[in-house]
């Protein structure tokens, strides 16, 4: 897809009105969501010493800010949704930063690992090699990067009143190994089912170089 600035950052404003005027039904209806198993995918690949420092991409209302910093890190939330970041930061009593994916400002290798999940399959392919770049530059070197996103054939378009991408597993490939990644391991979600029945594919990277 050919699209300029200005229809790019359309479509990330779109999405996140969708997210503001949806915030609390957002968070009821994710709040109990158990994804322990991407949490310990996440951790177990990062060979600083804890307490870790841990950027949440796309944290949403919250919750798993909390849970890293029940398990004793320092988690930090990067959100574009004004709602949400509000819901996080009283929810989960961590810093959080209102950034659009579009539109980052993250310091260099400052973060032993990153949590997107499922979040970086809103951001328009054209837009992505960038938006990985600027990710790897703001992890430490070794640092690790979880990612969770609903699989497909590479589709890109609306869904209702989001956007997103559904890659498959060479494509993610790709974006990520270009932008300087290694990859550690990949899965599918939710567990212990047939692959038909598991719409999520989740991956963990190491920042090269």
């Amino acid at each position: 897809m050919k699209l300029n600035e200005q229809e790019l950052s359309q479509l990330s404003e779109r999405t996140l009105a969708h997210y503001d005027q949806n915030a609390e039904d957002f968070f009821i209806g994710t709040r109990e969501h158990d994804v322990r198993q991407n949490i310990t995918a996440l951790l177990e690949q990062i060979q600083s010493a804890a307490p870790l420092r841990i950027l949440d991409v796309g944290c949403g209302p919250g919750r798993d800010l909390k849970t890293f910093t029940e398990l004793g890190h320092v988690a930090i939330g990067l959100e574009g949704s004004a709602r949400f970041v509000e819901m996080a930061r009283a929810y989960s009593g961590c810093e959080v930063w209102q950034q659009d994916f579009l539109n980052l400002k993250l310091p260099d290798t400052y973060f032993d690992g990153m949590f997107a999940n499922a979040s970086l399959f809103h951001i328009p392919s054209l837009s992505l090699p960038k938006v990985l770049g600027q990710l790897h530059a703001s992890l430490k070197p070794d640092g690790v990067l979880f990612s969770s996103n609903p699989r497909g054939n590479n589709q890109e378009g609306w869904n209702r009143e989001r956007y997103g991408v559904y890659y498959d597993l060479a494509t993610w490939r790709e974006y990520m190994q270009a932008a300087g990644f290694i990859e550690l391991a990949h899965y599918y979600r939710p567990p212990g089912l047939p692959l038909e029945q598991q719409p999520w594919l989740a991956s963990v990277w190491r920042k090269q170089g």
